[in-house]
């Protein structure tokens, strides 16, 4: 797809969400108990800037002022334009990178993941937010969205992405890379500090930005609670996730394996 015609699809899509975003007061509580769990997970002792990488509508820089949000394209709200794969920031700089439903659309990971491990600092933290495979979800993801789950389809592992790319879309690639031991994959210098995958009936039904709600707001706290109590089960009825990984310290980028990770933070370890 020729950049032209993905800007001016990624631009009507920005402007349509935003127009969804002001008259769905529903979604945008929903929305601020996830932005919740990622600043969690922010260390705010780390040295360094907070950078959104595909920031979209810029909502999370609301949250977390401080934040510098990227994008593809420019809008008032982007302090920079840029490419995942060749971010503008001098090596060991930044204390966070945070990627809230992106990491699917990066159709080489391995080449984001070594540019996010050059950017950071020691300690350095990706958070990475996305949706979770689950029995129960796929059916809400493969039929009720309009991106591919792609989960059957090979994942790259080139470390270098190409200048002139299309349109990429997989919603079950963090499911498969963090969460799947069917999967396994190959990452460098990276500590796990958090892979949590949780119920989100709160969110599914509300339509999210492109059906209507399926619950009155005043619902959302039983809802809530529901999603609570099913996180138990994650792989019966999971449907999102946040991925935390640090960059280790001392170490550079090489050929490591990671085979899953089931929630429990570890080192990710060499075959």
């Amino acid at each position: 797809m020729a950049m032209g015609v993905l800007q001016v699809q990624h631009q009507v899509e920005i402007q349509r969400n935003r127009q969804v975003w002001a008259r769905k007061p529903l979604l945008r509580r929903i929305y601020s108990g996830f932005y919740d769990r990622i600043l969690k997970q922010v260390d705010v002792a780390l040295p360094g800037r907070v950078v959104e990488v595909g920031s979209g509508m810029g909502n999370l820089k609301a949250r977390c002022p401080g934040a510098v949000a990227t994008d593809l394209f420019a809008n008032p709200w982007v302090d920079a334009v840029c490419d995942a794969y060749e971010l503008p920031f001098a090596a060991g700089t930044l204390s966070h990178l945070i990627l809230f439903d992106v990491f699917h659309h990066l159709e080489f990971p391995r080449a984001f993941l070594r540019e996010a491990h050059r950017t950071l600092v020691s300690g350095g933290r990706l958070l990475l937010f996305e949706p979770y495979l689950s029995l129960v979800s796929w059916a809400a993801y493969g039929l009720g969205h309009p991106e591919p789950v792609g989960w059957g389809l090979p994942i790259s592992t080139a470390e270098v992405a190409p200048k002139h790319r299309a349109y990429y879309a997989a919603q079950g690639n963090a499911t498969r890379w963090f969460f799947s031991r069917r999967h396994p994959v190959r990452l460098a210098g990276w500590e796990a500090v958090e892979c949590e995958a949780f119920a989100a009936f709160s969110y599914l039904l509300s339509g999210g930005f492109s059906r209507r709600a399926w619950y009155p707001g005043g619902w959302l706290p039983r809802f809530e609670w529901i999603d609570e109590r099913l996180t138990r089960w994650p792989r019966l009825f999971g449907a999102r996730c946040l991925v935390v990984l640090r960059k280790a310290s001392g170490e550079g980028w090489g050929s490591w394996a990671l085979r899953g990770v089931s929630g429990v933070p570890r080192r990710f370890g060499r075959r």
